[in-house]
């Protein structure tokens, strides 16, 4: 009664409303402090990743050393343009063939890697050597590779087959560079996959045992059906990656993507343009044109697989 008397009188609502603020104010120290830590990632993605963008997006409109305004024309000269066509039919030629190599001969070798009893770590070591290489140093190894009298040439004449002359012809050339990305996005595959494969609960297995179903069928039943997230996941990663694609086809074709052009991704064209013509506004268009195809790419993706992001 006493209690309820002193809230009742002004000095009781004082305090009450003092105590209330007070409350407030320490539920605000925590965020304001993960505001303080977050403050140096703010500001670095400000500035080397909005800035940027937007400062492209304003050169994609503009021509010549004055940046001139000249509207929507660079982004109709390069839908219009024969070489940035090209260059990407080879994104997307080296892009398909990659994962389709890649991904189903990574799940093959880590279902192999799982089964192993012994020495499962060498050989996940061994894999995924070439993935923390990089692409440069890799690029440059695979050029040796690539020689008319390197190893890849005496395993090709092992086989029955003519050497090649792989970085001289078109088609020769695209799949030296389907072989290199193969070789250095392998391991990633294979690590993925295994993470996903230890994941499944055995129980599954030794019911299926008692069952009587053999271990092939346990590999279509089980395994398989408890993989397809990862191999999504890996699918529309490589769709991105390989859409992006610019360091092993500049190392293996130059700057013009060599021979007739056939190593010329669309990277490859937006450097050209932009530091080898000095074009930006060319160059921005090109880069916001690709931007789009990532991103209706990976839309398709999404819905093709049902994945959720």
């Amino acid at each position: 009664m006493s209690n309820q008397m002193s809230k009742a009188t002004p000095l009781g609502v004082l305090d009450q409303r003092m105590l209330r603020k007070r409350n407030k104010m320490l539920r605000r120290q925590p965020t304001l402090a993960w505001y303080l830590f977050l403050l140096p990632t703010l500001l670095g993605i400000a500035v080397f990743m909005i800035y940027p963008l937007a400062e492209s997006l304003r050169l994609s409109f503009t021509k010549g050393a004055d940046e001139r305004f000249v509207g929507l024309q660079n982004y109709v000269s390069v839908l219009e343009s024969g070489t940035f066509w090209y260059s990407v039919y080879n994104t997307l030629y080296i892009t398909v063939f990659q994962l389709l190599i890649a991904i189903p001969l990574g799940f093959i070798i880590a279902c192999l890697i799982n089964n192993l009893r012994r020495g499962s770590n060498f050989f996940k070591v061994l894999f995924y050597l070439p993935n923390v290489t990089s692409i440069v140093a890799a690029a440059t190894v695979f050029l040796a590779l690539l020689h008319p009298d390197g190893p890849l040439n005496y395993v090709v004449q092992l086989l029955g087959f003519e050497k090649l002359v792989w970085l001289s012809q078109p088609l020769s050339a695209r799949w030296g560079a389907i072989i290199l990305s193969v070789w250095h996005w392998l391991g990633f595959v294979i690590i993925i996959n295994l993470a996903n494969l230890q994941a499944i609960s055995s129980d599954y297995y030794e019911a299926a045992s008692i069952d009587g179903a053999s271990g092939f069928k346990q590999w279509l039943y089980i395994t398989l059906p408890n993989m397809v997230g990862s191999l999504t996941v890996l699918f529309v990663i490589g769709w991105i990656g390989g859409l992006q694609r610019f360091s092993d086809a500049y190392m293996l074709g130059g700057l013009q993507g060599s021979p007739a052009r056939s190593l010329h991704t669309v990277v490859g064209f937006i450097f050209e343009r932009g530091f080898g013509g000095y074009e930006y506004g060319l160059a921005s268009a090109a880069s916001y044109i690709l931007f789009f195809f990532i991103l209706a790419f990976t839309y398709v993706n999404t819905k093709v697989t049902k994945m959720k992001i």
